[in-house]
């Protein structure tokens, strides 16, 4: 046993997965992390109280349950230490408020989350941070968009809903150049399939309600920094009094277990549809960065590592009159799918994507735009119901 941390820095990605994150060893050989609820931690006598010289000070601060889920973060992302927040906006939210202030402006990926947009167009605006969008696949040259008070620069991708692709790389290496924070939200791919500080990013956000947690069943989000920026966010968060609860931490810890499991079944599943959606003649455009004929497919490929379970199709209509009540038709005939938000879970979900809210990045002209997450349900069944969706909206 004391050579684990040499042998796992090794191993392979499930390996790493069934182990990191607890120590049996420090809960009398138990194999997970106890569920340890806390607000008042007590001081053995007054010194130890007013220079809080122990590990654990205040609920708010971190339990040994909650550490357990950084611990195992940690070793995904690479970071230098990771904060847990109650949702993936919060996720996005808590690192925008610590590292942007009065009169700084910031550059939001186009194709990003809405609620995140949301709170830059409402919360920043009132704040008296600026923002500007700009196009994902802008790459270096986001660096004639940068003013002399910008200070952070948001990524995601691939992005949401309709999952254009960006060079990181590129975009970090001109932000660092004029001294600025780069976010990332790496919801879909998970450090799995990318890893963000190994491209540049300082801080890697994630929506664990998603594929860490695999069950539909929990909200939480998580922050993870380099150790330029590692020391600012944790102060954010200690200072903001948002955190995460043990016992969704536990959840999580227990859903990372088989992740990679999980997402290697999403994976496949999904580029299976996709290909078969893709030679549809009801189908415009399937919107999946790991398909060859995808604008953004080159970075993909050189970039990620894997693909997760979330894409979009571009069903054909006449008009853009009937563009929601063919989306309406497909979504209502479905059996199988689910109509719900998020992601990420064991079970298919549809929705009709929204995209009013673009700047830059304008809707598909085609049709309406509908997202499919994949669930592990057996392949056939999934198409099958998508099947039936395909011939409603035909039908409209």
């Amino acid at each position: 046993m004391n050579d684990k941390l040499n042998f796992l820095a090794k191993a392979g990605m499930n390996t790493r997965l069934s182990h990191i994150g607890h120590t049996p060893s420090d809960y009398y050989g138990f194999v997970n992390p106890p569920v340890v609820h806390a607000s008042t931690v007590l001081f053995p006598n007054a010194k130890t109280m007013e220079t809080r010289e122990q590990k654990y000070t205040y609920g708010t601060r971190g339990t040994p349950t909650t550490d357990a889920l950084c611990e195992a973060i940690n070793a995904l992302e690479g970071s230098a230490g990771t904060i847990l927040v109650p949702s993936g906006l919060a996720a996005v939210t808590v690192p925008f408020l610590g590292f942007l202030s009065a009169g700084d402006h910031a550059l939001i990926v186009d194709s990003v989350y809405f609620p995140t947009r949301h709170f830059c167009d409402t919360m920043l605006k009132r704040l008296g941070v600026s923002v500007d969008y700009y196009d994902p696949m802008i790459g270096a040259g986001i660096e004639s968009l940068i003013k002399p008070n910008t200070r952070l620069v948001h990524t995601e991708a691939p992005g949401s809903n309709t999952f254009e692709m960006q060079d990181i790389s590129a975009i970090s290496a001109v932000a660092h150049r004029h001294g600025c924070v780069v976010t990332m939200d790496n919801t879909w791919a998970t450090p799995l399939y990318f890893k963000p500080l190994d491209h540049g990013v300082d801080i890697s956000i994630h929506a664990a309600t998603k594929y860490p947690s695999g069950h539909s069943d929990i909200l939480m989000g998580t922050v993870s920094a380099n150790a330029a920026h590692w020391e600012q966010l944790q102060e954010t968060n200690i200072t903001l009094g948002v955190c995460g609860s043990p016992d969704d931490s536990y959840q999580i810890l227990r859903g990372l277990r088989t992740m990679g499991v999980r997402l290697d079944r999403h994976q496949e599943s999904t580029l299976t549809i996709a290909r078969w959606l893709e030679q549809r003649e009801d189908v415009a455009r399937v919107l999946h960065p790991a398909l060859p004929s995808f604008p953004g497919h080159a970075l993909w490929k050189r970039d990620f590592t894997g693909s997760s379970g979330i894409f979009s199709i571009v069903l054909k209509a006449e008009s853009p009159d009937r563009f929601k009540p063919k989306a309406h038709a497909f979504l209502d005939a479905l059996s199988l799918f689910g109509l719900g938000y998020s992601w990420g879970g064991y079970e298919s979900l549809a929705v009709h994507v929204g995209l009013s809210d673009r700047r830059i990045c304008k809707a598909p002209t085609e049709g309406p735009v509908i997202r499919l997450q994949i669930g592990l349900e057996d392949v056939a069944d999934i198409r099958r119901d998508i099947e039936a969706g395909l011939a409603a909206a035909a039908a409209v």
